[in-house]
């Protein structure tokens, strides 16, 4: 059944107003219904992004009964409370959507966020790589930060703990600019230890989450773990390129490697990767077009022979 309204009872949360530029839509019923859409028995990203290309241009909204959106808008308020007033959204179709996140397998209609949207139009570069690292790996991936922060790039990461927290407060300490992709709602930080560096991307950069809310709370927590790898899709399409520091054979770093190279973004990984002997996968993505790296200057090259120079140089903070 197709909703045809759209809820226009009551005044919205002030961190809904004003999101939109274009078409005039209502944000709160597009963010109730990509929940309800969540709740669907089965419901994951692959069968909801074929939902919407059998029903091209689409929102949220139109897909599901505007009784299911008031619903839904009750279960939020009862869940997060005062939560809401610091949640974003933004929907494909309705303006201020990223359209480089159209090039995942499976594309996502709506994203959370809280804090500077306005970064994901800047020059970024993702950093990623294994939550144990050797002290090399955690020293490298904070001078890649520091240097990516020079030269005017966004540094991503997944705020995990290892190589993603210290690309994090490297980008920060060097007075740049970062985004956090988590797989957690945003709502929820994992790990706990990260919460004070959520907290500051949050407040002072940016911090993007795809995960429902509601589906999230009720299911179990090896259910959940699956949203991890899933938002490493979303980091790579949002970002040119992705440099793997450290990363064990069955790392979900892996999944962003398959994900760079399948949407046309560089992957770039450390020479120290293929130093270890039990590792098998550098070779395999060597092969595929990864490029093998020494130094954050064969990097830097490389992205700069991709843009022709380094777009946004002159502001870095």
């Amino acid at each position: 059944m197709l909703a045809n309204s759209l809820i226009a009872d009551g005044a919205h949360s002030s961190l809904l107003e004003g999101v939109f530029t274009a078409p005039p839509i209502e944000p709160r019923a597009e963010m109730c219904a990509y929940e309800s859409l969540w709740l669907g028995q089965g419901a994951w990203f692959a069968n909801i992004a074929t939902l919407f290309r059998n029903h091209p241009g689409a929102v949220p909204s139109e897909l599901v009964p505007s009784a299911e959106i008031d619903s839904i808008w009750s279960r939020l308020k009862g869940s997060l409370g005062d939560q809401l007033e610091d949640v974003g959204i933004r929907v494909n179709g309705a303006g201020e959507y990223p359209a480089k996140l159209r090039d995942a397998d499976h594309p996502i209609e709506l994203v959370y966020f809280r804090g500077d949207w306005s970064l994901v139009d800047t020059p970024c570069v993702a950093i990623v790589g294994t939550r144990s690292p050797s002290d090399e790996g955690a020293a490298n991936a904070g001078r890649i930060a520091k240097a990516l922060v020079r030269e005017g790039f966004t540094v991503v990461s997944g705020l995990a703990r290892g190589i993603d927290a210290a690309a994090h407060r490297a980008a920060i300490s060097a007075g740049g600019r970062t985004i956090a992709v988590i797989g957690t709602p945003l709502s929820e930080v994992y790990p706990k230890e990260n919460a004070a560096l959520q907290a500051q991307i949050a407040e002072q950069h940016l911090v993007i989450s795809q995960v429902p809310f509601l589906r999230y709370s009720q299911q179990h927590y090896k259910a959940n773990s699956l949203f991890f790898p899933a938002r490493n899709v979303t980091m790579s399409a949002l970002t040119q390129a992705t440099i793997i520091v450290e990363a064990g054979n069955t790392s979900g770093t892996l999944v962003q490697a398959r994900a760079a190279l399948n949407q046309g973004r560089k992957l770039f990984i450390l020479e120290s990767c293929f130093r270890d002997p039990k590792l098998t996968w550098p070779s395999k993505y060597q092969a595929q077009g990864a490029m093998r790296v020494q130094n954050v200057t064969q990097i830097l090259e490389a992205l700069k022979d991709e843009t022709g120079g380094f777009d946004g140089s002159a502001d870095k903070n």
